[in-house]
């Protein structure tokens, strides 16, 4: 009896199923892909930060776009005969874009009061050849000064003002200047044109095919498969190239002095 008692108690030793180590199989897969395709998610933010105010953290859009990718990784179905990136592209993306509707960066109604109060602003700049005082813009809008000194704290929280604008409480200074878009600032346009003169020289210094295959992949956003397609070679074979060309230019990049896009 002792001895039946002590065998019934004893650890049991489970053998993994064949569920499980597919399973196991499947998650290492998917963390294999998602590794891969890492700067894939890093492009894609950055193209929509571009578009935002300054204070969106280009992290969190990094981050939900990680989250994306994941998704897209668990989901994707080789079977169906459609490139991961093309179909991660669409995932990655609207996971970044969800994550700004949460983030609620700025409400309507803030944006539809910026919009009230650069429409002001430029108005009585064109008519007093000057840039008009707090309290002439407080007048165009209807309101008193406390009032629009108010809006301007509330539109420099959320970062459609700028937050090193003048101090409200000296009336007798021109009005805070509202900045323009990123893209549309006079340094980082002439930044853009220096990135894009030193790129295109090293670009020149590629074969014909490796020069194709760069602008098609960057400029006209194709995937590796589709651009095999025009070329007549596989997929593989245009990874290959494009992973040269990426070196071959950061060989000729460095030989004039520039490591990273800081140096603009």
């Amino acid at each position: 009896m002792k001895a039946t008692m002590t065998t019934a108690t004893a650890p049991a030793t489970v053998p993994k199923t064949k569920a499980s180590l597919g399973s196991s199989a499947k998650i290492a897969r998917r963390d294999r892909i998602v590794l891969e395709h890492l700067p894939l998610v890093k492009a894609i933010a950055i193209r929509v930060h571009e578009n935002l105010p300054v204070h969106v953290d280009l992290d969190d859009l990094v981050h939900a776009g990680v989250l994306g990718l994941f998704d897209a990784a668990s989901k994707f179905d080789p079977g169906k005969q459609v490139a991961f990136s093309s179909y991660a592209k669409h995932r990655i993306k609207g996971a970044i874009l969800d994550s700004l509707r949460q983030l609620d960066w700025a409400s309507r109604d803030l944006r539809r009061r910026h919009k009230q109060v650069e429409a002001a602003t430029r108005e009585l700049a064109t008519n007093l050849q000057r840039t008009p005082t707090e309290a002439e813009i407080a007048e165009k809008l209807g309101v008193d000064v406390e009032k629009w000194r108010q809006m301007m704290v509330d539109l420099r929280s959320v970062g459609l003002v700028s937050a090193s604008s003048r101090a409200v409480e000296h009336d007798d200074l021109p009005a805070p200047d509202f900045p323009s878009k990123a893209e549309t600032q006079p340094d980082n346009m002439c930044s853009r044109e220096q990135m894009r003169s030193v790129l295109g020289v090293a670009m020149k210094t590629l074969p014909e095919r490796y020069q194709k295959v760069v602008s098609l992949y960057y400029t006209n956003e194709m995937t590796m498969k589709e651009i095999g397609g025009i070329l007549g070679i596989n997929e593989s074979r245009v990874s290959q190239i494009h992973k040269s060309a990426l070196e071959k230019m950061q060989v000729v990049l460095q030989a004039n002095g520039i490591s990273s896009v800081q140096a603009f």
